[in-house]
């Protein structure tokens, strides 16, 4: 056995107070496997040491809340029966080290994280982040990260519907991988991860364990520095087609009465899914480690403990329901065995070679982690960049050039590029396609009862307002998110976050993050969008160079009837295009302040929750009536990039693509001209109607108390914005769809 020397606790994460509390928990010296164990646990990945206590601020229950944070997914009901189950998850320091594999096993991690609940998986989405598009590293991340969600996501047939990318200097070390699945289950059939009846057979079904990302949770609770690259072992490696059939066997063992409790092994692998377990049924475990099936020779229990190898499950079955178990996994060729029992000790008890190696109380390695109130401070320049006055920087003499280099951005290009790798048409359940304001998936449970329904997805974050304002920005990221389904039709229901920061031992990224938090917290009691699961991730950092604050928000939303939609792009010529909001001029934070003068800077835009509550009801209700032919929120870019996508994005089955429309527009200038177009107010979304609709929508807006702006009509082949520019539909186009290929080709990829 190895010395536990203090170089030895200090390279498994511990601060020698933590080992301190470690030995009191124990009453002893720890052993190495238990020592792992400890560190793996204690990790920021597995125990939120830092966040916990910000965490609990989060509003997390509601009349359709079925089951909140603590389980693997948050799960609410959509009525009729069924419910829909949903986590966002985070693969950065994976992604970043081993971008194909990072992201594959992203994706798997999230799969399971839903089908553990009894849920079929029917819909992914992410959301990206990577660094400066003409950094030697930018398009090597991005193309890896895109390939390997793909690779995973095609080969489990679940479609890949919606998502966000954006690009900035500071993800230049740190790219984000924040991977979404959504899947439907009957409400009264969820299954949870709890250790429950003692005596229990505890069964470990799926893959064998290798050596593969042992120590990853822990890798993922640091800071990247020079020797990163050294790291790439503690990746883990994905077989989607074994996960396929481990997503069928579970599938179908859940409708059996064999299943107790069953957990994904995630991050810390089997040491989180049994501690986890037997924790939550405030139980214990003995664990025979020799009887997990391997497929390397001479692992230690310390390995086998600690291997994050993917596509496995650990499950609690009901006694003598063992051969139940056995025969579906067989059935599906997936490993199975019974690899301890479930006890009444509250302690973790490891076995190799008939002898106990590790012993361990389950109580301090889940609840009784560590919990830390760190020193919070705002920026030191925070209030300097706040007060910034854009009024200062020269107007541009060319308001049509400035909105096609706005438009060819990464961030605000079109995202075809990534979301064609991805097959959006299996199991043939979207109703709105990728590319549009949120995506919208159809029930398709077989049921008629249930064809009516579908659920829209909406992801995303402003990271920059988020730097300069976090709890506003927080707050603008769940507004727009819920924006984003009204555009469709959609009633919010419940989000899911990913909360993306830098090193919180520094009083400037703890405040951000309580910031944020306290924001998503306001904001979702406001819009009445419970946080039902979610993730952090901490130590976005390399070197010392923090990424921005991105507290990435994925919100769920309700579309009923699902044929009663709308997408975001013009279709008719004659058509009215009205604002549904007012014009406003805030550049505060924008994108347009640091494309031309590379200018990070200014106050966010306010937030008026009432003003956007009734925007968002106006165009929800206008939708539902069928009074739309187009809905598209103003974001990145501001009202004149939402205009040009209006007229660019129209998109058809392949082979049927339509032609694309211009528009004929009055803008009612207050402000300066590019601060009223490329301004990033909130609260506004561009619609496009029948003259005949008009009426009732004035009587929709007058009702909620939302402003509406009639801009003019769609027609032609150029977007003209009377008195500030004009330019053909086609330049608009090819600019928007150039900002992705342009990252790729400037790398010299294709």
């Amino acid at each position: 056995m190895s010395e536990i020397t203090p170089d030895v606790v200090a390279r498994h994460g511990f601060t020698p107070a933590e080992y301190e509390e470690v030995k009191r928990h124990l009453g002893r010296e720890p052993n190495l496997t238990e020592l792992g164990v400890f560190s793996v646990m204690w990790s920021e990945h597995c125990s939120y040491k830092s966040s916990r206590v910000h965490l609990r601020n989060f509003p997390t229950s509601g009349p359709r809340v079925l089951q909140g944070p603590g389980e693997n997914a948050g799960v609410v009901d959509v009525g009729d029966g069924l419910a829909v189950c949903f986590k966002m998850e985070s693969h950065n320091h994976p992604s970043y080290i081993e971008p194909y594999q990072g992201a594959a096993t992203g994706v798997g991690g999230i799969l399971r994280d839903v089908f553990t609940m009894g849920a079929r998986p029917i819909a992914s989405m992410n959301a990206l982040r990577f660094g400066d598009p003409s950094h030697p590293k930018t398009a090597f991340l991005l193309e890896g990260v895109v390939a390997g969600i793909a690779g995973y996501g095609n080969c489990m047939g679940v479609p890949t519907v919606g998502g966000e990318v954006a690009f900035h200097p500071s993800y230049n070390g740190n790219c984000l991988v924040n991977a979404f699945t959504l899947g439907v289950l009957p409400a009264d059939k969820i299954f949870l991860g709890a250790a429950a009846g003692v005596g229990n057979p505890v069964m470990y079904i799926g893959a064998k364990t290798g050596r593969d990302g042992i120590h990853g949770a822990t890798m993922a609770s640091a800071e990247f520095d020079a020797t990163t690259e050294e790291k790439r072992p503690t990746v883990q490696v994905g077989d989607p087609f074994m996960e396929k059939l481990l997503l069928e066997a579970c599938l179908e063992l859940f409708q059996t009465d064999a299943v107790v409790g069953i957990q994904d092994m995630g991050a810390a692998g089997l040491t989180s899914s049994s501690v986890e377990m037997a924790g939550r049924a405030g139980n214990g475990i003995d664990l025979d480690v020799d009887a997990v099936p391997r497929r390397e020779e001479g692992m230690t229990p310390y390995e086998v403990l600690l291997s994050e190898s993917q596509e496995r499950m650990l499950l609690v079955a009901a006694q003598g329901q063992e051969d139940v178990v056995r025969r579906i996994c067989r059935k599906w060729d997936l490993d199975v065995a019974v690899v301890g029992r479930v006890t009444d000790s509250g302690h973790l008890r490891v076995i190799s070679g008939g002898k106990v190696v590790a012993d361990l109380p389950v109580a301090p390695l889940t609840d009784g982690a560590p919990k830390y109130d760190r020193p919070q401070r705002a920026m030191a320049k925070l209030e300097e960049l706040r007060v910034f006055d854009p009024g200062s920087l020269p107007e541009p003499a060319d308001l049509g050039a400035e909105l096609l280099a706005l438009l060819a951005r990464p961030t605000i290009a079109s995202k075809e590029w990534v979301y064609r790798q991805y097959d959006h048409m299996v199991r043939l359940v979207g109703a709105v396609r990728p590319g549009g304001d949120a995506a919208v998936v159809r029930l398709a449970t077989g049921e008629e009862e249930h064809a009516h329904k579908g659920i829209a997805l909406s992801a995303g974050v402003n990271s920059r307002f988020c730097w300069l304002d976090p709890k506003l920005g927080a707050m603008h990221a769940v507004a727009e998110c819920a924006r984003n389904i009204a555009c469709v039709g959609g009633e919010p229901l419940a989000i899911t976050d990913c909360l993306n920061f830098g090193n919180p031992e520094k009083p400037e990224i703890m405040w951000q993050f309580a910031e944020c938090v306290q924001g998503l917290a306001d904001a979702c009691r406001a819009f009445e969008t419970p946080v039902v699961s979610g993730n952090v991730s901490l130590y976005n950092e390399t070197e010392g160079q923090g990424i921005l604050p991105t507290p990435m928000v994925g919100m769920v939303g309700l579309v009923e009837p699902v044929d009663r939609t709308c997408t975001s792009w013009f279709k008719a010529p004659g058509d009215l295009v009205v604002l549904v909001g007012e014009v406003g001029g805030e550049v505060g934070g924008s994108e347009y302040l640091s494309a031309r003068h590379g200018v990070e800077a200014g106050r966010v835009p306010p937030l008026d929750v009432a003003r956007e509550k009734a925007v968002q009801a106006t165009v929800r209700r206008a939708v539902q009536e069928g009074l739309l032919a187009s809905a598209h929120d103003c974001s990145e870019g501001g009202l004149a990039v939402a205009l040009a996508e209006c007229c660019a994005m129209a998109s058809a089955p392949e082979g049927d693509a339509p032609a694309r429309l211009g528009a004929a527009v009055r803008i009612p200038f207050g402000v300066r001209k590019d601060f009223a177009l490329f301004g990033e107010d909130a609260s506004r979304v561009v619609v496009s109607l029948s003259p005949a609709a008009l009426p009732r929508l004035e009587e929709l807006a007058a009702e909620a108390g939302a402003p509406l702006v009639k801009l003019g009509a769609v027609g032609g082949d150029r977007l003209e914005i009377q008195g500030a520019l004009s330019v053909p539909v086609a330049e608009l186009s090819a600019s928007w769809r150039s900002g992705i290929p342009a990252v790729l080709k400037g790398a010299g990829r294709k």
